[in-house]
Parts: structure tokens; sequence; C-alpha cells
């Protein structure tokens, strides 16, 4: 039922109001007695929340319903209100059609593997602890227009957290989501911001919600035209945030992954990144005495890694980025706001990213029934064959030259293959070798 981001798929069809009831009934069953609720735009969540929220107090928990707003405004509220758990009625950066559920931990963090197991055989077993007429949970509505307070606590946090400079000229792309605190927190500061596709909208008419480079276009000719000093792009409900330089050009997520990362670790830390993630980061934390520390695709991973000692950051190149000292949801507002900042003090994100290493990587799927008995194959050739393999998350090969990485995907009938090197040849040769062993493992299971 839950994927690495919580409840997602089309709704009307894997998302439905039965399953938003019995999803929170078993948050409430599973001892939940305060639940801080909110959504992002799409116009299901309407429908979704009240069946949440129907679930929820049926079963005894108290609701806050801080409304529409971003992710990590939501999730900055759970530990905020001492609440025991958190729900975003959310697809985060999928399409219109698509909708979800992601719950989050009294600390801010998403559920992991285990909670959400919980959640999931409480539901399929119907073991709701129904509560009694006298034991309805209660409803406490919190709209900010109305006075309510979460977003702008959030963007008091912002502000009081990143020292934002005052004169910097900020391209906002709101994508038509949720992530109006971003523009209002660089606004407060003095910040000459213009927004794009700043009309919440859950059809997303501006553009798609994942901010990929194919979807960033117009930011980066916005940026490009003016006397901008960067441009900034959120998803849906702004858990994530990629970025522009003043030139116009998307930037990667390996390269600010890096530049978060290296500024955020002193020598001895550790920098939590999935198993897809670029030789780069590795190579720019090690100028400053870090190291890397890898974790399985999907943010709850990361962020569970960032929660331990010695790790000073947490992100995936995708766009999620972490700051456990501030907050163990990914915090696209945050993200922003911490680049602003970065922008201010070194003058040129352009510089910055072009003084970053760029090596070749290869990328491409195999559309397969069979991607689990592939990826298992795989792994049992892999570890016969080369001295470094880690399953953390599929079948990942350090070679001397560079590595390789099959792993399945976690929503599609995929296996994804990525291998990456220092130069050109090298990366080939480690793409074609993983390629091979993914077409011989399919082999073998068709």
């Amino acid at each position: 039922m839950f994927g690495t981001s919580g409840v997602r798929g089309r709704v009307g069809e894997a998302v439905t109001a039965d399953l938003a009831l019995d999803v929170g009934r078993a948050l409430a069953t599973d001892c939940a007695e305060t639940v801080v609720l909110g959504r992002d735009a799409r116009d299901s969540g309407r429908m979704l929340t009240r069946a949440l929220t129907a679930g929820l107090t049926e079963c005894g928990a108290d609701v806050i319903d801080v409304g529409v707003e971003a992710t990590p405004t939501v999730a900055r509220a759970v530990a905020r209100e001492g609440a025991d758990a958190g729900a975003v009625v959310t697809a985060s950066h999928n399409p219109a059609p698509d909708n979800g559920i992601k719950l989050w931990r009294s600390d801010g963090r998403a559920f992991g593997e285990d909670a959400n197991a919980r959640i999931t055989e409480i539901v399929e077993t119907e073991a709701f602890a129904l509560a009694g007429h006298d034991g309805i949970g209660a409803v406490e509505e919190r709209d900010v227009v109305a006075g309510g307070d979460a977003r702008r606590l959030h963007e008091r946090a912002l502000r009081e957290s990143v020292p934002l400079p005052d004169d910097l000229s900020v391209v906002v792309d709101l994508g038509n989501g949720v992530g109006r605190v971003t523009a209002d927190a660089l606004h407060a500061a003095g910040c000459d911001v213009e927004t794009l596709n700043g009309q919440r909208d859950g059809r997303f008419p501006g553009r798609p919600s994942e901010p990929t480079a194919a979807n960033c276009e117009t930011a980066c000719e916005v940026v490009a035209a003016t006397d901008a000093d960067l441009g900034v792009v959120h998803d849906g409900d702004a858990d994530r945030m990629m970025a522009v330089d003043e030139r116009g050009r998307f930037v990667a997520g390996d390269a600010l992954l890096a530049l978060f990362g290296r500024r955020a670790a002193d020598a001895g830390d550790r920098v939590a990144v999935p198993v897809d993630t670029s030789l780069l980061v590795a190579d720019a934390l090690a100028e400053v005495g870090a190291e890397v520390t890898y974790t399985p695709v999907g943010d709850a991973y990361v962020a569970a890694e960032a929660a331990k000692p010695g790790v000073a950051f947490g992100g995936e190149p995708s766009g999620a980025w972490i700051w456990p000292e501030r907050t163990l949801c990914p915090d696209g507002p945050l993200a922003a706001c911490v680049l602003t900042a970065l922008v201010g003090a070194e003058g040129s994100l352009a510089a910055l990213v072009d003084a970053l290493p760029s090596y070749p990587i290869r990328r491409d799927s195999v559309r397969t029934e069979y991607k689990g008995e592939i990826v298992d194959r795989v792994g049992e050739v892999a570890a016969a064959e080369y001295d470094d393999v880690s399953t953390l998350d599929g079948v990942r090969v350090e070679t001397d030259a560079g590595w390789f990485l099959v792993r399945a995907s976690g929503t599609e009938p995929l296996v994804r293959i990525t291998a990456e090197a220092r130069d050109e040849a090298d990366a080939d040769a480690l793409f074609e070798t993983a390629r091979d062993l993914v077409e011989r493992a399919a082999a073998d299971a068709s």
C-alpha cells in the first residue's frame, strides 16, 4: 500500500475516499491521539481530507487542520504542536490526476517502513479501534487567512535560521503549487521577488509539477532575460526545490547536493545521499574532510540516516534537501532560502556550479514484469564477479573507474540502470557491463 513516499496513485482507482477513511482509522488506532492535517492544491484533496478526518475522529483522534499548505509547513507544525503524527494529502510532484497520503512522525520525519507496515496491517485486517459516541475526536481548523499560524510560523523560522540577503533578485516558480512561503520569506527579507505560476491550481496549468530541466524551461528563460541573481523552482507541495543560475541554466540536482553538503558538513561529518548519487558529491565532500553515507532511494530513508549522530545534511538529486538540525522533512522553502543566502555570500551561482567537477553518467530503464527476479539475479552474479558490491537498494558495484547501479523502480515495472565514471570511455564500458548483466538476468527470468 505504501511506497517510498507514502500512498500515491490515480484518484478513483488506487486512491479513494474509502482508502483515506481507513488510513485515518488506522493512524488513530495506532495510538495517534492528535494529528496535524494538511493538503496540497489538488481538488481531490478536499474529498480525501474529509474522509481522512472522518477516519481519524471516528477512532478518537483530535485533528488540527491547517488547510492548504506546503508539506514542510505541515511537517514542521507536527513537532511544534506536540502532535503524535501528521498527515498530508498530496501526490507531491505527480500529475494532477494523482493524489496520495503521506504520514509524519511526531518529530516531523516521514513514516518509515515499520510504521507504514503497521498502518497497512491495521487497514488490511480492519483492526480499527472505533470510538463510542462520547469518544469521537475533535477538529480544529486553522486558516492562515483568518489568523492561523502554520505558514506564518514557517516563514518566521526560515528568516530566523537563514541569514537572508536584502539585495538579491530572485525568480520563484511555484508551479501553481503551495510553496508561497518561499516568496513570502524572501520578500520579507528585502529581496526583489518575481513569481511564476503563483496562482494555486491543482491542475498545474503552468507546467508539469515535477521540477525537472524540461519542465523548468520558462523559469530558465525568465532568469536569463532579466537581472535575476537566481531562480528557485518548487513542485506541487514544495517539498522539492531545484534551481536556475543567473545565466538561465538549470542546475543539476547532484551539483546542488554537492554545494549544500559541502557547506553543511565539517571534517569528519557525513552526508546522507541515495545510492544513485553522482561521484561529484563524494569528491566535493572530500575537499572539506567529509564523506557520503549511502541510503536507499527515497527521502524517508535519507531523513532516517540524517537523524543519526554525525550526519550534517541529507539530500536527493531529485530536489529533496534535509538539514537535520532544523527539520527532518525535506523543506523546499528552506532550501530556497539557504541557496539564496549562499549566492548572496558568494556572488554567483553559475561560478559555484562551474567550479564543481562534471562526470559522464549514463541512465536507462528496461521494462519488465520480472524486476525483482532480475535484480536478485544481477546481485548474485555481481557478488561473484566484483569485490565491492552493495545491495542496500538494488545492486551497486564500485570499481576503480567508477560505479554502476541496477535497481527496481519502486513505482513502475522497470529495472533502472545507471553508470558513472570520471571519463566517457569508462562510463560507457560500465554501462554496457550493467546492461549485459540485466539482459542475461532477464533471459533467465522470462
